[in-house]
């Protein structure tokens, strides 16, 4: 982590990630797509997501989670994204084609990864979830056969292989869920780069406006009419049994996964 001298009262406190260890180069221009900001906003010009808006401009990193080319390749970089919170990586493989993965703890310049059904159990290397021994952690982990990476994929994060038997392998999850997904699969071995995401400190306002972040007002600060908090002579209880969203809607205290999601059958164990 980085901090810095409390010129002000906000940097007293303010944090940002080590990027000393990044490359010092400008991204790899073929892989760079503009992406509308759309500020929360559908289809239709109304707002479907709250206290979005601003934001510094930006342009994405087009990543390969599928990562599924069964063959070695070479680390070139270790960049920042500005669309995600974990590092990214340059890989280059041997007919000099490029493309961007996650980026892993421990990652650097020069490293050789491999992607095969069995490769070496070595951070960074990619292989079917069948032939990764028990107890390894993994991330960017595949929950349908070539589909590509969905599980494990923000900073730090990974997922810990509990069993491999009859054609699933069970993960243990951050949250504490057991969920199981069919061995073939394809994970990468090792934890998702930049796990010191978690403990920065924004500092400023100023900040999140960078980051595309607008300002949350609480219920009970707003009138009656724009809140089921609002109202009252100064600052008030909530007034009203169960917590409820701006439109009145029940937020606490209920189960808010469908039913009838086909995926429930592979959950072993929820999450606390």
């Amino acid at each position: 982590m980085k901090s810095y001298k409390p010129t002000t009262p906000s940097r007293r406190s303010m944090t940002t990630s080590n990027y000393k260890i990044l490359t010092k180069t400008a991204p790899w221009k073929p892989l760079l797509s503009n992406v509308q900001a759309h500020a929360g906003r559908n289809s239709q010009g109304r707002i479907t997501m709250r206290h979005q808006g601003g934001g510094n401009k930006k342009r994405y990193r087009m990543l390969d989670f599928k990562q599924n080319r069964m063959e070695k390749a070479i680390v070139e970089t270790l960049e920042y994204d500005p669309y995600r919170t974990a590092f990214i990586a340059l890989i280059k493989y041997p007919d000099d084609t490029r493309s961007y993965i996650l980026g892993w703890e421990g990652l650097a310049t020069g490293t050789e990864i491999i992607t095969a059904e069995v490769a070496p159990l070595e951070p960074g290397n990619r292989m079917k979830l069948k032939n990764i021994p028990v107890g390894y952690k993994v991330f960017n982990v595949e929950m349908i056969p070539g589909h590509g990476g969905q599980i494990a994929r923000s900073a730090g994060s990974s997922v810990e292989i509990l069993a491999n038997a009859d054609g699933y392998t069970d993960l243990k999850l951050a949250s504490g869920e057991v969920r199981r997904v069919p061995w073939e699969g394809l994970a990468s071995l090792g934890q998702v780069s930049n796990a010191e995401w978690r403990l920065i400190t924004i500092g400023k306002a100023g900040r999140s406006r960078w980051l595309g972040i607008r300002p949350t007002v609480r219920g009970k600060a707003m009138n009656p009419v724009d809140h089921p908090y609002g109202g009252g002579e100064g600052s008030q209880p909530r007034g009203t049994r169960k917590p409820k969203d701006i439109w009145g809607n029940v937020t606490g205290g209920h189960r808010t996964r469908n039913k009838k999601k086909r995926s429930t059958k592979h959950i072993i164990k929820r999450r606390k």
